[in-house]
């Protein structure tokens, strides 16, 4: 199943997390549907989740192949301060996760760009169209951060006194980040299924309304 999940909701449990999409399933359905990946608590969008242990063995072991080239493709749509510089690239340079130092690629494109009067002055912001290469903890969040073009309404590593303006003369108060499409090929699928089952999986999430003021 492909579901829209909201900004703020958390994949899973953990200490300090009342509610999350896993225990929303687990009450809604008899035999609780598998998450196959993760969102972050705070990008709102598409997530797959399996309804068997079978489907999340499949479906987890194309997006685990995923950093090898193998097909599953996920598009972000994100608001960013600035324009990054050249307006389509890639970011490219390890991320430490836990401790560790992971290899990391973010490669995205300007879709538009406007100026936006707050407070006396023109802010200029750019949506982006975003693909992973890798998928590290906060990974497009830290690198857009990293090349000075933070996402809007990040309170983590973006800009606060421009986080606090937009609060304060639109009423955002979520990260600008959203995972709008999600795409698995049918060649991957027919690779890991052995010839089978060929078909493909595209399903798309349209921007939250909180977008609304670019």
């Amino acid at each position: 199943m492909a579901l829209d999940k909201p900004a703020g909701l958390a994949v899973q449990g953990g200490a300090g997390v009342g509610v999350s999409l896993d225990s929303i399933l687990e009450a809604e359905f008899p035999q609780r549907p598998l998450l196959v990946h993760r969102l972050d608590k705070d990008t709102s969008g598409v997530i797959l989740v399996a309804k068997n242990r079978e489907a999340a063995a499949f479906f987890g072991g194309l997006f685990s192949a995923e950093n090898r080239g193998d097909g599953v493709i996920k598009r972000y749509l994100a608001l960013c301060k600035g324009t990054p510089t050249p307006e389509a690239g890639g970011v490219k340079f390890d991320l430490e996760v836990k401790g560790v130092w992971k290899t990391a690629e973010t490669r995205y494109k300007k879709i538009n760009e406007r100026r936006i009067a707050i407070e006396g002055n023109d802010e200029l912001f750019s949506l982006l169209e975003i693909e992973l290469g890798t998928g590290r903890m906060h990974q497009i969040r830290r690198h857009l951060a990293s090349i000075g073009n933070p996402i809007a309404g990040d309170d983590k590593y973006g800009d606060f006194k421009l986080n606090k303006r937009l609060r304060k003369r639109f009423g955002v108060k979520r990260l600008l980040l959203h995972a709008s499409r999600l795409i698995i090929p049918a060649a991957a699928i027919s690779k890991r299924s052995g010839g089978y089952a060929v078909f493909e999986i595209d399903v798309s999430s349209p921007l939250p309304d909180y977008f609304d003021f670019f």
